[in-house]
């Protein structure tokens, strides 16, 4: 672990602070017109989801953190937890399903994911950006909305609703943004 200064803290560090591991999601540096100039930084905790915001001096310095990631395989759900396995040594995994957030929705049987560790222990579950899924049931367009970039709710097979393109029907294979839930493109 490296110690870094309050005001080389990035989008994207992981670092202890009080305690706790923290990501920073938001950076902003200040100079007021007096005083020293200090980084406005939002931490996101890694094992609760909790937010913060902290403002650091340059003369303040924090724990810079490394996570390590490694690769697992998604096997099947059982009640709330789900079953990954390591793909080096074989070994089975059960982690909470709120570890993965709204993202959990989209996992599918054999998904790679990537799982953050931090002192052997799992933090969070990365899954793709993007995933293929059909379209089980998707709304009738309405005549004469053409004039602004009309969508459409759509129902996917993993039960998850998005909004898509008029010209895109039920059975139709889509690629969906996994963090965003968003329509991306048609698949190929």
């Amino acid at each position: 672990m490296a110690k870094i200064s309050g005001v080389d803290i990035r989008p994207g560090n992981n670092i202890e602070y009080e305690g706790g591991l923290w990501r920073a999601v938001k950076i902003q540096h200040t100079q007021p017109g007096k005083g020293g100039a200090y980084m406005q930084v939002e931490l996101k905790n890694l094992i609760d989801g909790r937010k913060n915001n902290v403002r650091f001096r340059s003369a303040e310095s924090v724990e810079r953190i490394r996570l390590d990631t490694k690769d697992f395989q998604y096997l099947y759900a059982e009640g709330d937890m789900l079953v990954f396995m390591d793909n080096e040594n074989y070994e089975q995994i059960n982690l909470p399903s709120e570890l993965l957030g709204e993202a959990a929705d989209f996992l599918q049987d054999g998904m790679e994911v990537t799982l953050e560790m931090y002192e052997e222990r799992p933090i969070s579950v990365q899954l793709p950006d993007t995933i293929e899924a059909t379209v089980v049931e998707a709304d009738a367009v309405v005549k004469g909305q053409t004039a602004s970039a009309s969508y459409k709710p759509a129902i996917l097979d993993n039960g998850v609703r998005v909004m898509v393109p008029p010209h895109i029907v039920s059975g139709t294979r889509i690629v969906v943004d996994v963090y965003a839930r968003e329509y991306v493109k048609r698949a190929d």
